[in-house]
């Protein structure tokens, strides 16, 4: 029998007991349908969480901090901590203990970072405090200055990402702040001019306008109070903001942004790191922040994943009991065969093949079912619950990992089908040409 011949025949002998059969690609199809959900589930919070909290940082960037063995500076919330002159104050937590305090990073410390093997660029972090920000003599709203390095992304509702090569002083605002301002929509909120505004250590208070020419989404990490101002509006707010501070005071960041080569591997980004450890520094990537969300979400993906596995092992039971009985009835056929020249291999082969294919129908089926849902509780959810997460789509499908599952469902049906297709390619033709 040629394989042409193997497969047709293999094809129509799953269908000679359709209820068994069906009831069999029923149970298969329940474990793909679960396994489609869950990975999709994992795939859509995964994306958002690439695409969304990118705006942490560039890939090839690395935030660095001065390494302290206190937590000088801060407010202690435990045991009494020595005051270190060289503490300055964090736009992030600090370590247990403060409140919000680092030591602070001089220009010294960015000589010391240029000079480490595998740093690229050294550039300070210019952390800037606004009073207000105001529209055409509007009311004034409290707000935060995040910050943008180089390849930085930024979902964007309207307009595109401050440039920092400009200078001109350009700012993308929170969308949250688009009708508080006075504009009546994102898009008419492009190119209008904002005032925002600083005090020295006086209380004298400097005010800057500058070109909205973003509107930014507010993502699920927080930062929906912040405006985006570029390079050149952020050294301007900067310099007013210790205007009377001497130059050596000013001079004071509370961390770094280095460039590393983006072609970089995981291992050469840990020596990195060592290096910067060695030099008194801790260097933080983008993977490293995202690492805690997708370690929780890839978890419970898996465990979810696990359910799905468990109705795929109770559906192999059904291949089994199908093929085994298919085996038994056709107990005289398999002799015939095997009288006719037929060999025990492609015995084994036809067997396996009718598994295989109830296993590619109960996957398909599930994979397909399982997306025209998960698209439909997506979109719904997106319209509903998730209204205020732009560009979530809580569960989406990447094709590999579609094919994948088939492949996965398929292979479990053909090791469930070994026992029916081995006792089938046993058989003694002769005591089986006897069989009643």
């Amino acid at each position: 029998m040629k394989t042409g011949d193997l497969i047709t025949s293999a094809v129509s002998n799953a269908f000679r007991s359709k209820t068994r059969t069906l009831l069999t690609i029923l149970a298969i199809f329940v474990g793909a349908f679960t396994l489609t959900i869950t990975s999709g589930l994992g795939t859509g919070i995964n994306r958002y969480i690439d695409d969304t909290v990118s705006s942490i940082g560039a890939e090839d960037v690395m935030a660095v901090t001065k390494t302290s063995d206190s937590t000088a500076g801060g407010i202690p919330t435990g045991d009494p901590v020595e005051y270190d002159p060289d503490a300055v104050a964090s736009a992030q937590p600090g370590p247990p203990g403060a409140a919000g305090s680092v030591i602070a990073i001089t220009p010294d410390d960015l000589k010391t970072l240029s000079s480490i093997d595998g740093v690229l660029r050294v550039e300070a972090t210019k952390t800037v405090t606004p009073d207000f920000i105001q529209h055409d003599g509007g009311t004034r709203w409290v707000i935060g200055a995040g910050s943008l390095i180089a390849g930085q992304t930024v979902e964007l509702a309207a307009g595109t990402i401050p440039d920092s090569a400009s200078d001109e002083y350009q700012v993308a605002v929170p969308l949250t702040f688009v009708d508080a301002l006075g504009f009546d929509d994102a898009d008419a909120a492009i190119g209008q001019t904002v005032t925002i505004a600083v005090s020295d250590p006086t209380r004298v208070q400097h005010e800057v306008e500058a070109t909205v020419v973003g509107v930014a989404e507010e993502a699920f990490t927080g930062g929906g109070a912040s405006a985006l101002p570029n390079q050149a509006l952020t050294d301007e707010l900067f310099g007013l903001q210790n205007s009377g501070v001497p130059a050596d005071e000013q001079e004071r960041f509370a961390s770094a942004s280095i460039w590393f080569d983006p072609d970089a591997t995981a291992e050469q980004i840990d020596v990195l790191q060592a290096d910067l450890e060695d030099a008194g520094f801790t260097g933080t990537t983008v993977a490293d922040q995202l690492g805690a969300f997708t370690a929780v979400i890839d978890a419970i993906v898996l465990v979810l994943n696990g359910f799905a596995v468990i109705a795929l092992l109770a559906a192999s039971f059904g291949i089994v009991n199908t093929l085994l009985m298919s085996v038994q009835e056709r107990t005289r056929e398999i002799g015939l065969m095997k009288a006719m020249g037929m060999g025990s291999g492609r015995v084994f082969s036809l067997f396996s093949l009718e598994a295989m294919f109830i296993g590619f129908l109960g996957s398909a089926v599930g994979v397909g079912i399982g997306m025209l849902v998960g698209s439909a509780i997506s979109t719904a959810l997106a319209d509903g619950l998730f209204a205020d997460l732009p560009g979530l789509s809580l569960i989406a499908f990447d094709p590999a990992s579609i094919v994948t599952i088939i492949l996965i469902v398929m292979g479990i049906a053909f090791v469930a089908g070994t026992l029916p297709a081995a006792r089938g390619a046993k058989a003694d033709p002769v005591d089986s040409l006897r069989y009643e």
